[in-house]
């Protein structure tokens, strides 16, 4: 069964920009430029029929370009234990919308998503357990607290497949759709 999410990918310029943020924290599993996105829904397992009905319903969301910015960057947490590093996404109220129409055709979908609420970034790094982690990631967090990149101009989103390979998760655009006014 394909694991699937909905995203907004990262051009490669502000990816380039992102990644040479990428050092400085012990046992983080950086991200490579090319899995860099700005996640809208995550979907989870699937099975084939469902991904096909996603992939149809996704494709009647018409929706204007808008523009997309990177400013600050934060960790997320489950307890103390550090989870993921990441660099914050500026609101607005075109990346809402189109987060809430991704996340309406999923559940009309039958899909289960998640009920927390949405917190626009893209994902640095990942953690595993490490004690040391924390003191690098304060200080990687205050060196780069002020950290901007962008505007770009986000045009289309994606349905993208995700599998573990042997570095990591190897992301596969499934489907690309336009935002066209």
């Amino acid at each position: 069964m394909p694991r699937l999410f909905v995203a907004l990918p990262v051009p490669e310029e502000i990816a380039d920009e992102l990644t040479a943020l990428q050092s400085g924290v012990p046992d983080a599993r950086w991200m490579p430029p090319e899995n860099l996105h700005v996640t809208l829904c995550f979907v989870g397992e699937v099975q084939g029929g469902v991904m096909r009905d996603l992939e149809e319903e996704l494709a009647d969301i018409a929706g204007p370009r808008f523009a997309v910015a990177v400013a600050g960057v934060e960790q997320f947490s489950s307890g103390k234990q550090p989870r993921a590093l990441v660099a914050t996404v500026e609101r607005s109220d075109r990346l809402d919308w189109l987060q809430q129409k991704v996340a309406t055709v999923a559940r009309n979908c039958g899909i289960e998503l998640e009920r927390r609420k949405y917190r626009p970034h893209v994902t640095l790094a990942r953690f595993g357990n490490s004690a040391e982690t924390g003191h690098h990631l304060a200080q990687f967090m205050a060196t780069h607290s002020t950290f901007k990149a962008g505007p770009w101009i986000a045009d289309h989103f994606a349905l993208y497949s995700s599998r573990t390979g042997r570095n990591g998760s190897i992301y596969t655009e499934e489907a690309a759709y336009a935002l066209t006014f």
